[in-house]
């Protein structure tokens, strides 16, 4: 019996990655084709749609999700679009594993907005400030050169800063905090009988983040941060770029793999449920 606990719980974790990957990787695909709007030193765009992995990892395991959202930012909107940066690639791949993962963790209970609210945009904050930090620590350590803005201070803090405060602002309120303050709750206890899950409650939520975890996390930043430098310096190992590169045909192929894909797990997911229901 318990085994055959087990192995349905892993079926639905898996499940649960491959729909996180799908459908995060499409949201990454779009936001390629919407197009910034620069005002004076202000640019406006959409930097992702994390409401997505967020509303997953607060509804269901948030590590399945956080791998799962990483995996396919990493396959759609870098190998999908025929390029791949080699061991630089971890960067992005860890800090938005680590962002996604500990919000996940953070809400005990989906129907409490404050903890739900403050979970998605400390989320977005932790992701854009780790990536901040990451190319801070390049200019500082000398593997990149530092590129003023016009009419920004010439000074690498302040640019990142700057840049992470118009992130978080924008792209951090309208495409993270609210939409996730708007579906969690609305898709709580509607959502998981789909799939053959029971909703969260306080009594089987994640363990909240301890000390440990907070270590690990900050390891993985490291490895981050290396990474980044090594790849920055010219170890990358396996790097290549396609010519049909960030082309517009690779976009709208790689949106059809990953709707089939989300569509072809959400469809199995439900039918698991229906079955385990017969």
């Amino acid at each position: 019996m318990t085994t055959t606990v087990s192995k349905g719980a892993q079926a639905h974790k898996l499940m649960v990655f491959v729909l996180s990957m799908s459908l995060y990787g499409l949201a990454t695909l779009v936001s390629e084709l919407i197009p910034s709007v620069q005002v004076g030193i202000v640019e406006f765009s959409v930097e992702f749609f994390l409401f997505i992995p967020l509303t997953l990892a607060m509804l269901f395991d948030p590590l399945s999700v956080a791998l799962g959202a990483a995996t396919g930012e990493l396959v759609f909107s870098e190998i999908m679009l025929g390029q791949f940066g080699g061991i630089g690639e971890l960067e992005k791949f860890l800090t938005v594993t680590i962002a996604i993962y500990i919000a996940g963790t953070l809400v005990r209970d989906p129907r409490n907005l404050k903890a739900v609210a403050a979970a998605a945009i400390g989320a977005t904050a932790l992701q854009l400030a780790m990536s901040a930090g990451v190319d801070i620590l390049k200019v500082v350590f000398a593997v990149e050169e530092f590129e003023a803005v016009p009419g920004l201070p010439e000074s690498v803090f302040f640019t990142e800063g700057f840049a992470f405060l118009n992130d978080l602002l924008f792209s951090g309120i309208l495409f993270c905090l609210l939409p996730t303050l708007f579906l969690v709750p609305r898709l709580y206890g509607k959502i998981e009988p789909l799939l053959g899950m029971k909703p969260r409650t306080a009594e089987d939520a994640p363990e909240v983040p301890s000390a440990k975890l907070v270590l690990g996390a900050v390891a993985c930043f490291v490895v981050a941060v290396l990474a980044a430098c090594l790849s920055k310096a010219g170890f990358s190992l396996i790097e290549w770029e396609a010519e049909w590169a960030e082309s517009t045909g690779a976009i709208f192929t790689g949106l059809g793999v990953a709707a089939v894909i989300a569509i072809v797990a959400a469809f199995c997911l439900h039918r698991n449920a229906t079955l385990s229901r017969a």
